[in-house]
C-alpha cells in the first residue's frame, strides 16, 4: 500500500461509503491532498462507476473510474450484512471522517447512525450526501444531479430563451456537492482539532451545494420580483462579454464588460469614439444597450481571425479565449507546463490522461499516486493490517460473501 508523503492531509484517515459521483469526488479531492482513503465496495459489483463513462475496449474499464477513484483503496465489504456491519464499525473506529451519500435514513437502519458510530469514535466526521438534505420535507426524495440543478434554478438559466432549458454537459451538481462536502470536513476538522476532540456531521445536498453558487438569483427576486431567465451566451447586464464570430468562420470570448477593459477594448478596436458614446459610457449603460454593443463588437471581430484577436486582446489585457474542445484542451501548452494535464500509468489500461490536483499548494501539494484500484484489492491487507483481523477471520468472511 502506497503511503504519501509530505501531502497536506497526509494524517488523515477517510472512509468513503456510497457510490456514483458526488461523495466520491470528495474523496478524491481528499485523497489528492494526500489523505488515506479506503472505498467501501459491494463484493462482486463493485461501485457502479467502475462502468459509467467511456470505457476501454481491452477490458471494459472505465476511464472515469481511474479519475475519480485515483488515490484510494478498495475494500469489498457487504454492509447489508451484520457481519459487514461489524467490520463497518472497527474500520471507522480507526477513522478521522466518513464520506456517505446513502438517502437519508440508511445509515440508522444498518444500525450505523453518526452517534453510534462517535460512541467509540467521539471525533469522527461525518459528511452525508444526498440530494436534497437529511431533514425536511424532501429528504426521502431521489435526488441525482440532474434533479437538483432543475430544483435549485440551476437549469432554468442555461440555453436559450425561446428553447427549452438545457443541462451542463457534466454532471456539476454532484461535483459541487463533493466541493461543499470537502470544505465542510476540512472546516469541522478545524474546530475538532482546535476545541478537543469532538466529531460532528457535515449535511450537504446536492440540491443547497447548487443554489449556493446562485449568484443574486434570489435577492433579485426578493427585492423586486425580477426573475432571471435563459439568455443564451450572454448574461443580462453584463456587456461587452459574449461569444463572437470571426473571419476564419470560428469564435472568440471577449469579456470588457469593466469599464476600463472597454476602454481599452475600442481602442483595441480602433474605435475610441465608442468609449465616448453616452449609450456605452458606463458599465449600467452597456447593460441597457447590451444588444447595441454586442453588434458593433461582432461586426468588428468578423472582419478578423481568431488568433489575430485573441493576440490583440492579450496585448491590451483583455480577458479573451477561445472555446477549446477536449482535444485542444488535453494537448494545451499552458495547462501541461503546469501540470494541469497529466499522464498517470494504469497497471491494466496503461497510461491514462486526466487532471491533475487542484487547487496547487507551495509546500505541500497534492499528486496522483495511482488510479483507481481494482475491486477489493486492499481488502486483505486493511484488515489484517489495520484492523488485525487473523487469517482466520478473513477466510470467513471471504467465505461468507462478507467481504
Amino acid at each position: 500500500m502506497m503511503a504519501a508523503q509530505g501531502r497536506a492531509l497526509s494524517h488523515l484517515k477517510v472512509v468513503e461509503a456510497g457510490s456514483f459521483i458526488a461523495g466520491p469526488f470528495c474523496g478524491q479531492i481528499l485523497g489528492d491532498l494526500g489523505a488515506d482513503v479506503i472505498k467501501i465496495e459491494p463484493p462482486l459489483a463493485g461501485d457502479a462507476m467502475r462502468k459509467w463513462g467511456a470505457v476501454k475496449a481491452s477490458n471494459g474499464q472505465s476511464l472515469w473510474w481511474s479519475v475519480i477513484s485515483r488515490n484510494k483503496q478498495s475494500l469489498t465489504l457487504d454492509l447489508r450484512r451484520s457481519e459487514g456491519q461489524a467490520v463497518f464499525r472497527d474500520l471507522v473506529r480507526t477513522a478521522d471522517v466518513l464520506i456517505e451519500n446513502f438517502r437519508p435514513g440508511v445509515l440508522e437502519d444498518w444500525g450505523l447512525a453518526p452517534e453510534m458510530l462517535r460512541r467509540d469514535n467521539p471525533g469522527l466526521i461525518v459528511a452525508r450526501v444526498s440530494g436534497f438534505g437529511q431533514t425536511g420535507p424532501l429528504r426521502n426524495k431521489a435526488g441525482f444531479a440532474a434533479v437538483a440543478e432543475a430544483e435549485a434554478g440551476l437549469r432554468t438559466l442555461t440555453g436559450f430563451p425561446d428553447r427549452p432549458p438545457v443541462r451542463v454537459g457534466i454532471s456539476i451538481g454532484d461535483s459541487l456537492a463533493g466541493l461543499y462536502a470537502a470544505i465542510g470536513i476540512l472546516a469541522a476538522l478545524a474546530v475538532r482539532d482546535r476545541i478537543g476532540g469532538f466529531g460532528q456531521d457535515v449535511d450537504v445536498a446536492i440540491t443547497e451545494s447548487v443554489l449556493g453558487v446562485m449568484e443574486s438569483i434570489i435577492a433579485e427576486y426578493a427585492d423586486s420580483g425580477a426573475i432571471r431567465q435563459r439568455a443564451g451566451m450572454a448574461l443580462p447586464g453584463i456587456a461587452p462579454s459574449n461569444l463572437y464570430p470571426t473571419a476564419d468562420g470560428t469564435s472568440v470570448i471577449i469579456a470588457a464588460n469593466a469599464d476600463g477593459l472597454f476602454r481599452s477594448l475600442c481602442t483595441a478596436m480602433g474605435r475610441p469614439d465608442l468609449a465616448q458614446d453616452p449609450r456605452f459610457a458606463s458599465h449600467i449603460d452597456r447593460g441597457r444597450h447590451q444588444a447595441e454593443i454586442d453588434a458593433i463588437v461582432a461586426q468588428w471581430t468578423a472582419g478578423h481571425v481568431q488568433s489575430d484577436i485573441v493576440a490583440l486582446m492579450d496585448r491590451h489585457g483583455i480577458p479573451a479565449g477561445v472555446v477549446n474542445t477536449a482535444a485542444e484542451v488535453a494537448r494545451h501548452t499552458h495547462f501541461r507546463d503546469r501540470s494541469a494535464i497529466i499522464e498517470v500509468a494504469d497497471p491494466d489500461i496503461g497510461p491514462v490522461t486526466m487532471q491533475g490536483t487542484f487547487p496547487r499548494l507551495g509546500r505541500t501539494p497534492g499528486a496522483v499516486r495511482w488510479t483507481g484500484p481494482r475491486l477489493g484489492e486492499h481488502t486483505r491487507e486493511i484488515l489484517a493490517r489495520r484492523l488485525g483481523y487473523g487469517e482466520e477471520d478473513i477466510e470467513n468472511l471471504h467465505a461468507g460473501g462478507i467481504i
